[in-house]
């Protein structure tokens, strides 16, 4: 900072997880966010962790932390917090991510670094500073509360009433956090209209953003693969896709094209979809870099039937000028209506979908490119976080840079 230079804002990220590597789609916002923040302010970062980050990760964050607080989740307290969360009438995953002795850590923190704002992200992290006399943000990103009451409507014996108590909770929970804090954002207009809180009108929809010189289209990779699906494959909306997708949407595109082959694609696949492998579906598990099953493939879907939030992976494989096909649910979340992606719910509907672009290459290619110039137009993580720090400080910004 050169002399007689304004002092960069100070703003202390919260975060539930150590944001990287990049295989959730929180982890992925936080990395990025923080990533892009850091150019313009100075961003000290406490991340709670269930597991030990390695210390390729610890190097990777720390090139835009201005300091790191890495803070263990130790499961005996996990535990006792999440019954302590039953017993008060709290949601589970608040108390899941809580720690008594992590708060007071985060008190002495943030009583050091004497923030100009605190940006946490999830309401996992709200606890932990809803008292905090700063400037905060509070980053909904998705509705858990929505995405726990679908997940109800799929889950089978005990477990749906756990999820159907779980969304109740949230429900509750949300609209309890709100006035605790400034300023809120989330990842889209449908999310925003969901929050159960009568000012969800102030909530600031800010986005996710795709790499777009990271994520592009490679010609020198044979594409040997024809239909594509990608993601966290423990995440029970992925677990659930990755069921109607083999056993419900591709047999029907068998019956014409038998040879079609699939990948399922992504980290810590659950034993669900690790029992949909055979000689036509692959289970690839984590992959050191995605961009290989992107560009090996020649059709991208993402049949999305419960969850929140924007697609993170229909972002990518738009930039990898993949044709996409998703259902209208993770459609929604788009912004604008794009004519770039084709979106059904039905079976028969999707596989037609799939038919219809491995038919036709021509038509693919020009939806496959349609696709990378929306994301370039919508989805620049630069453009996204500057609206995240016009709403945290508008002060240094004209207005226009925050979103209405």
């Amino acid at each position: 900072m050169t002399m007689g230079s304004p002092r960069k804002k100070r703003v202390v990220f919260i975060v539930s997880r150590f944001p990287y590597p990049l295989e959730k789609g929180d982890k992925l916002r936080a990395f990025h966010q923080l990533r892009t923040l850091a150019k313009w302010h100075e961003v000290h970062l406490i991340s709670l962790t269930e597991h030990k980050p390695d210390a390729s990760g610890i190097a990777e964050v720390k090139k835009h932390a201005a300091s790191l607080h890495i803070l263990p989740l130790p499961l005996l307290s996990m535990v006792w917090q999440v019954i302590r969360a039953w017993i008060k009438g709290l949601p589970l995953q608040v108390g899941y991510f809580y720690n008594c002795r992590h708060a007071r850590k985060i008190k002495h923190i943030l009583a050091e670094i004497q923030p100009d704002h605190i940006y946490a992200q999830l309401i996992r992290t709200s606890e932990y500073v809803k008292h905090a006399d700063y400037p905060k943000t509070l980053d909904y990103q998705d509705v858990f509360s929505t995405g726990a009451l679908r997940q109800s409507r799929k889950a089978r014996g005990w477990m749906r009433c756990v999820f159907r108590m779980e969304s109740k909770r949230l429900k509750s929970y949300e609209a309890h956090i709100f006035p605790f804090f400034d300023h809120h954002s989330i990842i889209s207009e449908p999310d925003r209209n969901l929050i159960p809180h009568h000012e969800n009108h102030q909530i600031h929809v800010i986005p996710n953003g795709v790499d777009t010189s990271y994520f592009e289209y490679d010609t020198s990779i044979l594409k040997d693969n024809d239909v594509l699906f990608t993601g966290n494959m423990a995440y029970p909306p992925n677990v659930d896709a990755c069921r109607f997708l083999v056993r419900d949407i591709m047999p029907i595109v068998w019956k014409t094209r038998p040879g079609t082959r699939l990948i399922l694609a992504g980290a810590a696949p659950a034993p669900e979809v690790k029992a949909l492998a055979n000689s036509r579906v692959e289970v690839t598990g984590w992959l050191d870099d995605i961009r290989t099953a992107y560009a090996r493939s020649r059709v991208f879907i993402a049949p999305m039937r419960i969850g929140t939030g924007l697609q993170n992976k229909l972002l990518e494989a738009m930039a990898m000028e993949l044709p996409c096909i998703t259902t209208s649910l993770a459609a929604a979340a788009l912004a604008d209506n794009p004519d770039a992606i084709l979106a059904a719910d039905t079976a028969e509907e999707l596989a037609q979908c799939i038919l219809k672009l491995l038919a036709h290459p021509d038509e693919a290619l020009r939806l496959g490119k349609r696709g990378r110039e929306y994301v370039g137009r919508h989805y620049d993580w630069d453009a996204t976080t500057k609206r995240l720090s016009a709403l945290m400080f508008p002060e240094s910004v004209t207005s226009s840079d925050i979103d209405s």
